[in-house]
């Protein structure tokens, strides 16, 4: 098999502020596995900030021929997002996506954080087209004190109406107390989906005590050393393209786990294609919920092509 990689970079549509900090911009890489017969896979690396050069070194270190025994053994050391792009192409050379990729399913809109989610959630709303799943938001909170999020919060919920969904992510920057002043306030609140990592993966006692009270989804503890907390049986917000191998959540949710949802992390539209094939089988799972797909959010253009050879040229020194 041939390996060619390629480099790519863009800029978000906007920018997006999370407890994380700020991120202005997607880079990362697209893999072409080809085989001896003219077979193509197609892959793509997409780090987080800051995780770039740990996904350079790895991609510089792999050979530019390989079979795929030698590529599964060198896969399980690589960077999760470097294992994605191999874990995917050789999917894609044993038969992934033969009979189709599934579409998109529907998904939660993604809100700014602060004071421009109103306008962004006002925007939504007002064309949204009904689908069989009901109306969801996503909102980045631990970005503003406390205090001033929770007053914002009032005006959010105003705007949405019975039947609709919110999820506050917090990207697992709320210690404790935060979390019981958002859980005294969203106690009894019908709209509220699921609190999204609020506390850190570390805080495993922590997490199950507040999946106690009120609906919780593990983001970033799907990816910590510490996992998921034992006898955890709520959400997992999974995001394919920084988990590794994506076969075994394939056969996850083949398998009809429930509990499962799919997010993006911006990736091009090789990622891309892959990401809506998996989050169509959560979607179609036994318990469905909007995707986390953040539409307007990702690439533009040729990058967001389905057909990956136009991504792949898109990129084309």
């Amino acid at each position: 098999m041939q390996l060619q990689w390629r480099p790519y970079r863009f800029p978000l549509p906007r920018a997006l502020t999370t407890a994380q900090g700020r991120w202005e911009e997607r880079s990362g890489w697209l893999l072409r596995l080809e085989t001896p017969d003219g077979a193509i896979g197609w892959g793509e690396a997409a780090p987080l900030p800051g995780g770039e050069s740990w996904c350079a070194a790895a991609i510089h270190e792999l050979p530019s021929q390989s079979d795929q025994a030698d590529l599964e053994a060198l896969l399980q050391a690589m960077p999760a997002p470097v294992g994605f792009a191999l874990g995917l192409a050789i999917a894609e050379l044993d038969r992934l996506g033969a009979e189709g990729w599934h579409p998109a399913p529907p998904s939660a809109v993604l809100l700014p954080a602060g004071e421009a989610a109103l306008e962004a959630l006002r925007l939504a709303l007002a064309v949204h087209q009904p689908n069989p799943l009901p109306f969801s938001a996503k909102w980045k909170v631990g970005v503003l004190d406390v205090g001033t999020e929770i007053a914002l919060l009032k005006e959010v919920l105003a705007l949405m109406s019975e039947g609709t969904y919110l999820r506050l992510d917090a990207n697992g920057s709320w210690d404790r107390p935060t979390a019981e002043r958002w859980a005294e306030r969203l106690m009894d609140e019908p709209r509220l989906q699921w609190l999204e990592q609020p506390l850190a993966p570390s805080d495993q006692d922590g997490l199950m005590a507040l999946s106690r009270k009120l609906p919780v989804a593990l983001d970033e503890s799907l990816r910590h050393p510490a996992g998921v907390p034992n006898g955890w049986s709520g959400w997992r917000v999974h995001k394919p393209a920084i988990e590794g191998d994506p076969r075994q959540l394939l056969q996850r949710l083949q398998a009809g786990a429930p509990r499962e949802m799919v997010s993006t992390v911006f990736e091009t539209g090789i990622g891309s294609r892959a990401i809506s094939h998996l989050a169509a089988l959560a979607a179609d799972g036994p318990t469905p919920c909007a995707a986390g797909l953040a539409p307007g959010w990702g690439a533009q253009g040729a990058l967001a092509s389905s057909d990956p050879q136009q991504v792949w040229e898109a990129t084309e020194p």
